[in-house]
């Protein structure tokens, strides 16, 4: 009998996040307390996200909006990484970036956790940006999935290609 496996993942779905700043544009034009503030979210390049206002701390509630949005949409705050506001003249900006994918040394921790808590028999793969589980039993990698969804890791994961 073949070995069953799934992978592990850290993607993000593009569009909720683009839905989730729609979402946050549309809050910032429309509460009274960001009035006035020069309040703004953007797109910058691929993967950045630029908030900016005129003070510090309207930054942060903007920051606290969008991140608001995004646990609406069921995207995990793991895969946003937000700096901290930074003075460019009158306005406060805070640069973020949306991670995917799940680096090496993430997922080194992942297989030696895999190998020193998860059941005999599971092996772990690096495969670029992913990670491949195999083992002999079903029931092993569902233990396993439950495993990792325990763990606290610096990426969003997802478990897909189950077979």
């Amino acid at each position: 009998m073949a070995d069953s496996s799934f992978d592990v993942v850290s993607k993000v779905d593009r569009q909720e996040v683009d839905n989730a700043l729609n979402q946050t544009v549309k809050e910032l034009s429309t509460r009274y307390d960001f009035r006035g503030t020069g309040a703004s979210i953007e797109w910058s390049g691929e993967e950045k996200i630029v908030l900016s206002a005129e003070s510090e701390d309207r930054v942060k509630a903007a920051l606290d909006v969008f991140k608001e949005k995004l646990i609406r949409r069921d995207i995990s705050l793991k895969a946003f990484d937000a700096g901290d506001p930074q003075a460019s003249g009158k306005v406060y900006k805070i640069t973020g970036t949306v991670k995917e994918g799940i680096s090496t040394e993430t997922a080194k921790k992942i297989a030696k956790q895999i190998r020193d808590e998860g059941p005999k028999g599971v092996k772990a793969q690096i495969q670029g940006e992913e990670l491949r589980v195999s083992a002999k039993s079903r029931d092993d990698l569902q233990a396993v999935i439950a495993m990792l969804k325990q763990a606290d890791f610096d990426a969003a994961l997802q478990f897909v290609n189950y077979r």
